[in-house]
C-alpha cells in the first residue's frame, strides 16, 4: 500500500492489518486496498474521508470541523493555500464542501463494498437496537421539520403571486401570506401524536413526563409492528435509559424514561457519565475524579467497573478482581483491564425508580409498578419530608419547577 501523494510505502504485501495501520491508510486517502481472507482476496474501497488533523498543524474544531473531511476538496485547499491564515480562511469558507451533507459517489461505492465484504468476515453487522444506532429527535427538531414544511408552502404561494401580480405596485404584504407557517405549527402542537397534555398529578409526574422517550409517533414504530427485540432491555441502555420504568400493556418497552445522569449530545445520541481510571502505573490503576460523558458506541471500547467497587484512600482498587462490564458481558475483570468506573449506582435508573428505597431487594416487576404509581400519588397540602428516602427526593422536587426556592 503506497501513499499516492508522498510515495511513502505504508504497508508491505502480507502485513497483518492493525487498527493503527488501518487509520493510517485511511488518512492517506488510499482509494482501495486488497485484503487476504481465508476464502479469497477482497478489495476494500475507501469513501475518501480523512482526519484533517493529519494534514494541518492547527486545531480545526473552532473552524466548525469536528468530523472526518472529504479528501478531494481538502487536497485542493492545501494545494492553493500556503500560509496558516489562508488555510484557515479557505477551510472556514468550504466547511460544507469538506463535510458534505449529501452522499458522495465514493460513499455509495464504499457502502456496497462494505456489505459485500461482510460475507468474507471483513467488517461487522450493525445491531439495530444498539443505542449507537438510534438517536433521539427532541421537540426542537420535530418542530423545525414542521416549520420547514410551512415555510416551503409559503414560498410556493409567494412564487405564484410574483408571476401573476403586477410588479409595479407590489408590496411584501400583498405577496406574503403567513397562514401556511402558522397552520403547520398549530397542527404540530394541536394534533401530533407526541404533543400530549402534561401529567400534573404531582411534581414527579411532571418531571417524568418531560423526561420521557418514545419509539412511537411519526417516523417511529407502531405498537402492532414492534417486535420483542425493540422492546427488550439492551446492554447499551445502561446509564442512558431506565430498564425498570416503562408502561405495562401494549406500550411496554416502546416508551422509556431517561436515566438520572444521562444527557443528550448535539447529534441526538444519549451519553452516560463515567469516572476516568488513570493508568500511568499499569500494575495499580487509580480512579480519578475526572468525569467523561460517552455515547454507546464509544463505551463499547472500554471495560467499566461498577460504582460501589471498594477503593482505598488514594483511589486504587482494593481487590485484584473487579466487578465490571465489557459490552454485554458482566463478570469479574483483572483491575489492570479497567478503563472507566460508574459515577453512582443510581445512574442506571430514572428519577422515579431512584426514589424507591432499598430498590435492590425488590422484584423488578413490582419496582416497575412502584415507579409508575408514584406519579399517580396525590400531593399533601402541607409538604413533608419522607421518613425513609433515598436522597433523590429534594432534587426531584426542586428540578420539577413547582417549588419556590431561594437563589442562594
Amino acid at each position: 500500500v503506497v501513499d499516492m501523494t508522498t510515495g511513502e510505502v505504508l504497508a508491505e504485501a502480507g502485513t497483518v492489518v492493525t487498527e493503527e495501520l488501518a487509520i493510517k491508510i485511511q488518512n492517506a486517502a488510499v482509494p482501495s486496498v486488497m485484503i487476504q481472507t481465508d476464502i479469497k482476496n477482497e478489495k476494500v474501497l475507501s469513501n475518501l474521508a480523512v482526519d484533517i488533523n493529519a494534514y494541518v498543524d492547527f486545531d480545526c474544531k473552532e473552524l466548525g470541523i469536528n468530523e472526518e473531511v472529504y479528501y478531494p476538496v481538502l487536497a485542493e485547499i492545501l494545494a492553493e493555500n500556503e500560509t496558516e491564515e489562508e488555510l484557515k480562511d479557505a477551510i472556514k469558507r468550504n466547511v460544507h464542501e469538506l463535510i458534505p451533507k449529501h452522499i458522495t459517489k465514493e460513499d455509495i461505492f464504499a457502502t456496497i463494498n462494505y456489505c459485500m465484504n461482510i460475507e468474507y468476515g471483513i467488517g461487522s453487522e450493525d445491531d439495530i437496537d444498539h443505542l449507537g444506532n438510534r438517536r433521539i429527535r427532541a421537540v426542537g427538531e420535530l418542530l423545525q421539520n414542521q416549520y420547514r414544511i410551512g415555510l416551503s408552502r409559503m414560498e410556493r404561494v409567494v412564487r405564484e403571486r410574483m408571476t401573476t401580480q403586477d410588479l409595479e405596485g407590489v408590496s411584501p404584504q400583498t405577496l406574503i401570506n403567513i397562514k401556511p407557517v402558522t397552520a403547520a405549527v398549530k397542527e404540530f402542537f394541536g394534533s401530533s401524536q407526541l404533543s400530549q397534555f402534561m401529567d400534573q398529578n404531582n411534581p414527579l409526574g411532571e418531571l417524568t413526563h418531560k423526561r420521557r422517550l418514545s419509539a412511537l409517533g411519526p417516523g417511529g414504530l407502531s405498537r402492532d409492528r414492534a417486535g420483542f427485540e425493540v422492546r427488550d432491555v439492551h446492554y447499551t441502555h445502561y446509564g442512558r435509559m431506565c430498564p425498570i420504568e416503562t408502561p405495562e400493556g401494549p406500550n411496554i418497552g416502546l416508551i422509556n424514561s431517561f436515566a438520572s445522569f444521562a444527557r443528550l449530545n448535539e447529534y441526538g445520541f444519549v451519553e452516560a457519565p463515567y469516572r476516568v481510571v488513570d493508568k500511568s502505573d499499569p500494575e495499580n490503576p487509580r480512579v480519578t475524579d475526572e468525569v467523561v460523558y460517552l455515547t454507546a458506541d464509544e463505551e463499547d471500547n472500554y471495560t467499566v467497573a461498577q460504582a460501589n467497587e471498594p477503593l482505598d484512600a488514594e483511589g486504587h482498587f482494593v481487590h485484584n478482581n473487579v466487578s465490571g462490564r465489557y459490552r454485554e458481558e458482566t463478570s469479574q475483570f483483572d483491575k489492570k483491564r479497567i478503563d472507566l468506573m460508574d459515577v453512582s449506582p443510581r445512574m442506571v435508573f430514572s428519577v422515579a425508580t431512584s426514589m424507591i428505597p432499598f430498590l435492590q431487594n425488590d422484584d423488578s416487576n413490582r419496582a416497575l409498578m412502584g415507579s409508575n404509581m408514584q406519579r399517580q400519588a396525590v400531593p399533601l397540602i402541607t409538604t413533608e419530608a419522607p421518613v425513609v428516602g433515598t436522597g433523590m427526593e429534594a432534587k426531584a422536587a426542586v428540578d420539577s419547577g413547582v417549588c419556590v426556592v431561594a437563589k442562594r
